[in-house]
């Protein structure tokens, strides 16, 4: 049997770090964005590529869901990466850097949200996306790793995983969703 223990406690020790560095005050800004855009009745699209899109996913249904099913004003948020025949349609006919600002041309309006996960900061689709939501004045939203990357730059607002670490910053992503859920749910643990 090969014994991990070193390095899982490596991994819990960068994981701990990563969470005491985060940005409160950019989590609580980005909070008063989403919750803002509930109570003015808002849509949110949020979109991300590989884990980032699971985590795109998961993020719609916890706030679709868990925080608004018991809420009398509830969250609009719709997941761009969830809809495969159309990304597909979009990749194979247009491009794949177009998958996520094709939907939006055809909903996002003024003052909408639009929430971008990209653990580099440089997937290109994610941001044609977010030019696109700048443009078009939207609130746009990004949650990132690495350097933050271009995201960071296009993002009006932006929680940063200060990590070179693809699996932290992902782990860390879906936390920051678990985390708001919990708080706007009126910490339920839902």
């Amino acid at each position: 049997m090969t014994d991990y223990k070193s390095e899982i406690a490596q991994y819990i020790e960068m994981e701990k770090r990563v969470l005491d560095s985060l940005p409160v005050e950019d989590i609580n800004r980005v909070m008063n964005v989403l919750e803002q855009a509930r109570m003015e009745r808002k849509r949110i699209f949020i979109c991300g590529n590989g884990g980032s899109a699971s985590t795109a996913s998961h993020l719609e249904c916890d706030f679709n869901k868990g925080i608004s099913y018991e809420q009398e004003l509830k969250y609009d948020i719709e997941c761009l990466s969830d809809n495969v025949p159309m990304m597909m349609a979009i990749a194979n006919d247009i491009g794949y850097d177009d998958i996520f600002i094709v939907p939006l041309k055809n909903k996002l309006k003024k003052g909408d949200v639009v929430i971008g996960i990209s653990g580099s900061g440089n997937s290109e689709n994610v941001l044609r996306a977010f030019r696109y939501a700048n443009d078009t004045g939207a609130e746009t939203v990004a949650f990132t790793g690495y350097s933050g990357g271009k995201l960071k730059q296009l993002a009006k607002h932006n929680i940063h995983v200060a990590v070179d670490n693809m699996q932290i910053t992902e782990d860390i992503h879906l936390v920051l969703n678990h985390m708001m859920m919990y708080i706007l749910s009126g910490m339920k643990g839902c």
